[in-house]
């Protein structure tokens, strides 16, 4: 059997998880003669990985991955990767009829990579009761999955228990991108040096961030643009993740031709630039700028919280807003929702009695603070 990523060209990845669609809207359908142009193009420049999953685009991405790529090109000609979500399994029997599901949605025959998808919190304890990780290896004996990995949204400590526990997985995707690599609770650069201390090797999630690498603050854009008036913001965060030596695949969720071009010309072997020293420093200056923003300054003293009438666990979501307000991460909702699930109130509950304003020593509008957090995690509760 070949060692994980010897069959994989290149490093870029068509993450088929943004993909063009007819129409605007949520449930607007894909635009599949679009996305054929687009792998087309992809296959065409040397590059053969593709990434889908089975909840994509509402359950259509791996079927459209069918129809673009498996029943148009030989099979040998790409690998391609899926993966399964623990919130969809209800029993035992799920986890097999989901990967047969997938297997007769993509016409792929086998899975060139599989991952237990979101790796994480409760997914862990779903995975582990069915155990999957037995299950995906027996898959491996039968040929239907040739290497097997996870998507990982958890911290470091985490990732090595899993990594410590579990020998068999061949390689890890992690969320890694410039913005995130000394992020608190992201923690991509932790996460990827225990990869590295482990031996998996890694693919790139978000390396884009979700497009928020492209999209730059303009203090932050002009510097970028400073040092090469050619590059796109988007080609300065996939080459720092593309020239971390352990990374074998870095993803990309393209949307459009456009996005597909600068990537190719971005990733690929004859054009890829790795960073130097002094690309890395600019971007840490990138990172200063971007993340720059007003903060709570929030000392977590606690006066706040034993007057609550409402129990609401103030220093925390103080915490999670300035999580939010630095990175427009979804994990501060994610560890918002940690926080009400332990036993705190919500921000919502807030009866604005003030007792919190007239116990901090910091003086902070905490009333207004807990109406930013209400607004942005408890609206769709």
């Amino acid at each position: 059997m070949m060692a994980a990523f010897d069959e994989v060209a290149g490093k870029l990845g068509f993450g088929l998880m943004r993909l063009p669609k007819l129409g605007d809207g949520e449930d607007a359908p894909v635009d599949v003669e679009q996305v054929k142009q687009m792998v087309d193009a992809f296959l065409a420049r040397g590059f053969t990985y593709f990434d889908t999953a089975y909840v994509y685009h509402g359950g259509a991405s791996e079927s459209v991955a069918k129809e673009a790529l498996v029943d148009r090109h030989p099979r040998e000609a790409f690998t391609l990767a899926t993966k399964l979500p623990a919130w969809k399994i209800e029993k035992a029997d799920d986890v097999q009829r989901i990967f047969d599901e997938q297997l007769a949605r993509t016409g792929a025959g086998y899975f060139d990579y599989y991952l237990l998808h979101n790796v994480a919190d409760d997914h862990i304890a779903m995975y582990e009761r069915y155990d999957c990780w037995s299950w995906a290896q027996r898959m491996r004996d039968q040929g239907l999955i040739r290497h097997f990995g996870f998507s990982f949204h958890d911290t470091a400590d985490v990732l090595d228990r899993l990594l410590t526990e579990h020998p068999e997985v061949e390689f890890v995707q992690l969320q890694l991108n410039y913005l995130d690599w000394e992020h608190e609770v992201v923690q991509s650069r932790a996460c990827y040096e225990c990869a590295c201390r482990h031996g998996v090797p890694v693919v790139v999630m978000e390396p884009v961030k979700g497009g928020a690498l492209a999209k730059l603050p303009d203090a932050a854009a002009d510097l970028l643009r400073a040092a090469d008036p050619d590059a796109s913001q988007a080609s300065w965060a996939l080459r720092f993740a593309a020239s971390l030596p352990n990374v074998k695949v870095v993803l990309s969720g393209m949307s459009d031709e456009a996005q597909m071009a600068d990537n190719r010309e971005t990733l690929a072997p004859d054009s890829f630039r790795p960073l130097t020293d002094e690309d890395r420093a600019l971007l840490e200056r990138v990172v200063e700028v971007y993340t720059a923003v007003e903060t709570v300054g929030c000392t977590a003293c606690r006066y706040c919280t034993a007057g609550c009438p409402q129990g609401i666990d103030i220093p925390q979501v103080i915490s999670c807003v300035n999580i939010l307000r630095r990175y427009r991460d979804h994990r501060a909702k994610m560890g918002y929702d940690r926080l009400v699930q332990a036993g705190s109130a919500r921000a919502s509950e807030c009866i604005a009695c003030g007792q919190c304003e007239g116990a901090c020593p910091q003086h902070l509008p905490i009333i207004e603070v807990l109406r930013e957090a209400a607004e942005a995690f408890d609206a769709e509760e």
